[in-house]
């Protein structure tokens, strides 16, 4: 039992990290895809994108 809290705290600091990365790249998507949806409002297209007459 001498390492109990070395290892709880272990375990508690990766679940920590990884909600952290997970809530970061779920914001970080939202925010790119709201910057998408305003650039493509602008009128400004991605270069993959297929125009209306196949170019």
């Amino acid at each position: 039992m001498t390492h109990a809290f070395y290892v709880y705290a272990s375990y508690g600091f990766a679940a920590l990290v990884t909600v952290a990365a997970t809530l970061w790249t779920w914001a970080d998507g939202r925010g790119r895809r709201r910057e998408l949806a305003s650039l493509e409002a602008a009128g400004i297209r991605r270069r993959s994108a297929r125009t209306e007459d196949g170019q």
